[in-house]
């Protein structure tokens, strides 16, 4: 495990063992409980997993096979490829008509669905890596407030920018994710925040380009990228245990987790109502 973190007070690396910053000479406490230790799951064999993103990872799966099934009994017989966008909008989409009728909860829902095979599993090849990165540096608190704020943010800006096309996936979430890091190389000064800062923005980069294949959500992109470059610049890292900020954060996470089991309710009493 790495044994580094950020000293609260100049933001340089230290490790988990100083007491005494040896750069500014302040004293540290120990890291905030809101970060947690990698898990092993498996025996061991993924040592370097995070709660937030294992279980986001698991809900997408979970979504997406549930969609498939459906899918291929409404008669559709490439769903597992590419599911049909009468599903994804049953299953809670982004739609403007409908979220302009009060559906705001599809902020919410649509970045745990996936339109197909392909989409689901470049998706979470992305957020196996860089949650993890991100709930390890900022904690599992921070991460998911991140992550969730910037996937309803960019699908707002999609609702806005193009409201009668269904749009899902977690790429917005993981713009989110991305801008996040760039905000961390802008207020860490020096050779380590400006390496995390071009590399994140070569990310941001990369994945705008690939936004203009036909398809791709553009505005969802941009819409994650701007909340989570905001999120993470407010939030900082994780301070010292006990800290007051650490509860506001927490708390943060809580009601963010609320939220997103609300949007799911929401979600399945309306859709028992249109599948009868």
């Amino acid at each position: 495990m790495d044994s580094r973190r950020m000293c609260p007070h100049c933001r340089a690396f230290i490790t988990n063992k100083d007491k005494v910053c040896p750069y500014c000479n302040e004293r540290v406490g120990p890291r905030a409980i809101d970060r947690r230790e990698p898990g092993a799951l498996i025996g061991g064999l993924i040592p370097h997993a995070r709660f937030n993103t294992t279980t986001i990872l698991l809900v997408n799966f979970g979504l997406y096979v549930a969609t498939t099934i459906y899918s291929m009994k409404a008669g559709n017989g490439n769903a597992i490829s590419n599911i049909d966008p009468q599903t994804l909008v049953s299953f809670g989409a982004k739609f403007g008509p409908y979220i302009a009728m009060g559906q705001w909860w599809r902020l919410v829902t649509a970045g745990f669905l996936h339109g197909g095979l392909l989409h689901i599993l470049m998706n979470s090849w992305v957020l196996w890596d860089l949650g993890s990165q991100v709930e390890e540096i900022y904690g599992a608190s921070r991460m998911w407030v991140i992550y969730l704020v910037s996937s309803v943010g960019g699908f707002y800006l999609s609702a806005l920018w193009n409201p009668m096309a269904p749009s899902v996936g977690a790429s917005a979430g993981l713009f989110g994710l991305i801008g996040a890091m760039i905000a961390l190389g802008i207020s860490h000064r020096g050779g380590a925040g400006d390496a995390i800062k071009g590399m994140y923005i070569r990310w941001a980069i990369y994945g705008l380009l690939f936004s203009f294949l036909p398809g791709i959500d553009m505005a969802a992109h941009i819409g994650g990228l701007v909340a989570g470059f905001g999120i993470g610049y407010l939030a900082g890292t994780p301070r010292y245990e006990g800290a007051p900020v650490e509860a506001f954060w927490k708390g943060g996470s809580w009601v963010c987790l609320a939220i997103t089991a609300f949007s799911f309710l929401k979600m399945y009493l309306w859709f028992t109502r249109v599948a009868q």
